[in-house]
């Protein structure tokens, strides 16, 4: 349920959100040996999830990937694109391919009852879970299904701002954003993330982030060996609660055990307001549903887990 103080119709402005770009001859080849998506299968009106992992499998950053303008765009927090962006860079050098951060582009969600008819009124085809990306002219539009359905349009500052102004609704932070992402159970990884978790931790097989037949990617022979010899132990939850101070990334989730308290995991996003608290943390992979949380040194903080969307069992 949407926190009462958010409207129900709005737009949400993604300041913190940019993406890196491949082009070239090669872009597609050799994006493909440094992802776990098969991007082999992506077209102009697909989208696909993955990560971008180091040589031995931890992630550096986790994104969405659609085709733009003969571009391959990898969308993330900007807080994840220096650092993949430099490791990209250093094996690009050997292909045909120019890779380069997406500073031009903005980006915007629009989350709406009416949204189908407000973006009809500007725009001849909407997409939808069987064609999520669309493209008119220079704006693209992405459908990002879930409780709550997203609409994310890119484009230059000038080419949005004349059809924003047309939808006359309200402005949001990027913190709705993250409340969206934590109920979806997709990974709104910072800086503070990079590096530290493996795929599998992140829920990435969850969402379709892995592709288990494709060829060789960097960071490969973990990432199977944690799906198929049941290595990875942990995995990304959503809890729900309350706490009297503001809290950030830096902080860690305890857990109760009996009377006692113990380090549960690190917060990897979360969504605040006066009256409620969601967090995305990493945590045991078996612990038990009906565990109480807290956020450490906050004693009367409260935190419960809530359902994800999906499974987490390999079937």
């Amino acid at each position: 349920m949407l926190p009462s103080n958010i409207p129900t119709n709005y737009l949400i402005k993604l300041d913190n959100f940019s993406a890196i770009s491949l082009t070239g001859e090669e872009q597609v080849n050799y994006l493909q040996g440094q992802v776990t998506c098969d991007v082999t299968t992506l077209t102009e009106h697909t989208l696909l999830n993955g990560a971008h992992c180091n040589a031995k499998g931890k992630v550096f950053s986790c994104f969405r990937l659609i085709e733009k303008d003969q571009q391959l765009l990898l969308i993330q927090p900007k807080a994840t694109i220096a650092t993949s962006l430099a490791e990209l860079n250093k094996f690009g050098v050997f292909a045909k391919v120019n890779i380069a951060s997406t500073d031009h582009l903005r980006f915007y969600a629009l989350v709406a009852d009416n949204a189908i008819e407000l973006l009809s009124a500007q725009f001849s085809q909407i997409p939808d879970n069987l064609t999520p990306v669309v493209h008119h002219g220079s704006t693209t539009i992405i459908y990002i299904a879930g409780e709550t359905t997203r609409y994310v349009l890119i484009d230059r500052d000038e080419n949005l701002a004349p059809i924003l102004s047309k939808f006359s609704l309200p402005t949001v932070d990027q913190t709705i954003w993250n409340y969206h992402e934590i109920n979806q159970g997709f990974p709104c990884l910072t800086s503070e993330h990079i590096e530290q978790y493996v795929p599998q931790m992140l829920n990435m097989q969850a969402i379709n982030g892995i592709s288990f037949t494709k060829g060789c990617y960097l960071g490969q022979e973990t990432v199977a060996r944690m799906q198929y010899l049941g290595k990875n132990k942990r995995a990304m939850f959503a809890l729900q609660g309350q706490a009297s101070t503001k809290i950030s990334e830096h902080d860690m989730v305890e857990m109760q055990l009996g009377e006692n308290w113990r380090k549960a995991g690190q917060i990897i996003c979360h969504y605040q307001d006066k009256s409620s608290l969601m967090i995305q943390v990493v945590l045991a992979s078996d612990i038990d549903a009906e565990t109480k949380f807290r956020i450490k040194g906050q004693e009367s903080s409260s935190l419960i887990q809530i359902p994800l969307p999906y499974s987490l069992t390999s079937e």
